[in-house]
């Protein structure tokens, strides 16, 4: 008996081999097309993965973790041979403690699921990428996502508490707890925040919760320049925090016409929450609203709720909405996802712009001015290998921009197969090559057959540079 057969003696039907249903696993949100698993492994149980993992292991059969298929860097697909586990039967909302400030779930729930169950309980956990309504939790923390309230709340770091993990013999151990603090050894937990699914399977977390705004409002302003958007955004953090600081380039706003119209002379424009009680809150809007009005072209602002879901639904969905842009359906979209500190977002930029005229790509830039991350979302034509060629340059440009000024070659979406070499090359550019490698040690401790998402972060070889 081999490895899918003494998996289906527990698993049943919740094992998947036939070829037809096995084709969408091997795709995420990337552009880039894996191998087709041997199988589909559907667990519904802590117990379940650990059995899939210790056969595994006894086998050495790779395996891909896979939530919601959200990853934008190939990060959820098989690059080998192997199985896809998938984690969406894992999706019980198992306790919540409004006392305690925390939810526990299983990771396969959807984060659009938690924000409506918290919703009933005048809560809401901060971490909300574009994708939330397809991400699951635990695609997040492997990622440690971020998203547009990360100006207020930080990313998925900031709001775990603890994990309780299958690493790859099938050991359950369990990192950290519900406790708010807790100064009890290393913080494995953090440890598996941002992993991608290279240490251990994640079969449950404690996630820190927080009361909702009472009100919110919300300003659009218009801007000739960058520069001029950054001072306002700057000037703003000087005096408060936004609930959300938000900006978009031309193009990104006229693959949104019906949502957003902006005046002659606009260059870019900023989204920008105001929140608290009803009787602090017109102040706070008033104060954002007249340091905009400084440096936009134009500002307008609202409380009415259709009006703010307008605005949020086109910014969250730009995504989908610039793909409109294409011009011919070979074009995909490559998205780059750098960061850097935020008083050198400006000057970034612009040396971003001016490497895409330079590189001959056409690209939409948008992004969360408020914690300095910028999203370029490049059309790329994958039949066309010099277009390719000039993509793939483009995106080292750009990350090697955000290095040279402080910053880092992903914010919020992982390395996953598309930035394994950016990652050696910001390494590279700090002299901190020696990390790397303590990365690679700590992934060989934990999974010594390098059987967990092999070739995620690292080559398929962990111990490879190339």
């Amino acid at each position: 008996m081999g490895f899918i057969e003494e998996v289906r003696t527990f698993l049943g039907d919740y094992v998947i081999t036939r070829k037809e249903d096995l084709i969408p696993y091997m795709n995420d949100a990337s552009y880039f097309t894996g191998e087709m698993p041997d199988a589909v492994l559907l667990p519904g149980s802590a117990e379940d993965v650990q059995r899939i993992m210790r056969l595994a292991y006894k086998y050495e059969v790779p395996v891909v973790v896979k939530g919601g298929g959200s990853s934008l860097t190939g990060s959820s697909i098989l690059k080998g041979h192997g199985v896809v586990i998938s984690m969406l039967r894992m999706n019980r909302i198992i306790d919540v403690n409004l006392n305690d400030k925390c939810v526990i779930v299983e990771p396969g729930v959807r984060l659009d699921d938690l924000e409506r169950f918290l919703d009933g309980y005048g809560h809401f956990y901060p971490p909300d990428p574009a994708s939330s309504r397809s991400a699951t939790v635990g695609g997040s923390i492997s990622t440690n996502a971020g998203g547009l309230r990360g100006v207020a709340y930080g990313v998925t770091k900031d709001w775990v508490l603890g994990l309780d993990v299958v690493l790859a013999d099938g050991t359950l151990v369990k990192f950290g707890n519900r406790t708010l603090k807790r100064s009890a050894g290393y913080d494995m937990t953090a440890l598996m925040i941002g992993s991608e699914g290279t240490l251990g399977v994640i079969t449950k977390a404690y996630l820190k919760i927080w009361p909702k705004p009472e009100r919110i409002a919300r300003i659009l302003a218009f801007f000739r320049t960058i520069d001029d958007a950054g001072k306002a955004i700057s000037e703003i953090k000087e005096h408060t925090i936004p609930e959300m600081a938000e900006f978009m380039d031309k193009i990104s706003l006229d693959s949104v016409p019906e949502a957003i119209t902006y005046p002659d002379g606009t260059n870019y424009a900023l989204i920008v929450d105001a929140s608290g009680p009803v009787e602090t809150l017109q102040r706070r809007k008033d104060q954002i609203e007249s340091i905009l009005k400084r440096y936009a072209i134009e500002t307008w602002s609202t409380t009415d709720e259709k009006e703010m879901n307008r605005i949020y639904l086109a910014r969250k969905g730009l995504y989908a909405s610039i793909l409109r842009l294409r011009k011919n359906e070979n074009e995909y979209i490559v998205i780059g996802d750098i960061v850097v500190p935020v008083s050198e977002l400006p000057s970034t930029l612009k040396e971003i712009e001016k490497a895409r005229d330079g590189d001959g790509v056409r690209s939409a830039l948008f992004g969360h001015i408020g914690d300095g991350n910028i999203h370029a979302n490049i059309f790329a034509d994958l039949s066309d290998e010099e277009a390719m060629a000039r993509v793939n340059r483009f995106m080292m440009d750009m990350a090697m921009i955000a290095v040279k000024h402080g910053g880092s070659v992903s914010a919020e979406h992982g390395i996953g197969i598309e930035k394994r070499k950016l990652l050696i090359e910001e390494m590279r550019y700090n002299d901190n090559m020696r990390t790397l490698d303590l990365m690679k040690s700590i992934k060989h401790l934990f999974d010594p057959k390098n059987i967990l998402n092999r070739g995620n972060i690292f080559e398929q070889d962990a111990g490879s540079d190339s």
